[in-house]
């Protein structure tokens, strides 16, 4: 790594860390280092995450992001991106979320997985991680950025941990026998009113391509999927955005429905 790209990175980080500690958006991390490097930006967030796990936190799986093709071709990407889900991340169904303790969120619907193996890159499959999955859940995800008013390109978002705020799970488990995700359609109501629609073939046209490819990504790293851990698989469909007082729920086909309120 040059010099250059460890400055790059310790002020990043820096940046990001007095964002969260003020409650104070920053400019695109893009702007201020022009020659930021995707690279660059995972290691930002690797530093940021190893930092909170030095402090206590958990973490306990992993979220995809940019999976549909209409968000790739928005920041010019050809690849999803990926984040650390912590256990100060989870917020129970059904719960509220103060909205003061967000930056500018947005709610999307997914489905998440949670394995009963580990999962190894590089060369794992659709089929491995079906293999590899102990059940699935519907999931809520709120989306948040430290970064002022969402000017993000792809190692903006990267470095802020790929946008992750927090994440809701439902509370019933599915095991995969029966279920063909792909075909699994999703409804996200804001206040009792439809906002969008998706289905898990949005994402890489099957949940399980995204998290292979997560799987497969990581190996760069030399990070295992581990069993146990939570996998947000990617959005259906588009974030809605969250005012005080807003009621969530996302509505699935075969898997029920999950819900949270913030105030």
């Amino acid at each position: 790594m040059s010099v250059h790209s460890k400055e790059i990175i310790q002020e990043a980080w820096q940046h990001l860390k007095q964002a969260e500690e003020e409650k104070k958006s920053v400019s695109p991390l893009t702007e201020l280092h022009p020659g930021m490097t995707v690279e660059d930006a995972y290691r930002v967030q690797l530093k940021a995450i190893n930092e909170k796990v030095e402090g206590g936190r958990t973490i306990t799986g992993k979220k995809i992001g940019l999976t549909s093709f209409a968000m790739q071709e928005l920041l010019g990407v050809d690849q999803p991106d990926y984040g650390h889900l912590l256990d100060s991340m989870e917020v129970k169904a059904n719960g509220e979320i103060p909205l003061d303790e967000l930056f500018q969120p947005k709610v999307e619907g997914e489905i998440a997985f949670v394995l009963k193996k580990d999962l190894k890159g590089p060369y794992v499959s659709a089929e491995d991680v079906l293999d590899a999955t102990d059940y699935v859940v519907p999931s809520l995800e709120i989306v948040d950025s430290r970064i002022k008013d969402w000017k993000i390109k792809l190692p903006d978002t990267i470095a802020d941990n790929a946008s992750c705020g927090l994440y809701v799970l439902g509370e019933e488990k599915f095991p995969l026998e029966g279920l063909d995700l792909a075909k699994i359609e999703m409804a996200l109501y804001k206040n009792g009113e439809l906002m969008n629609r998706g289905s898990g073939a949005d994402v890489l046209g099957h949940p399980a391509n995204c998290v292979a490819w997560l799987a497969n990504k990581l190996s760069e790293y030399d990070v295992t999927l581990k069993a146990g851990e939570i996998v947000l698989s990617g959005a259906l469909s588009a974030a809605v955005e969250v005012r005080e007082g807003d009621r969530f729920t996302a509505e699935f086909t075969e898997l029920g429905n999950v819900s949270v309120s913030f105030k």
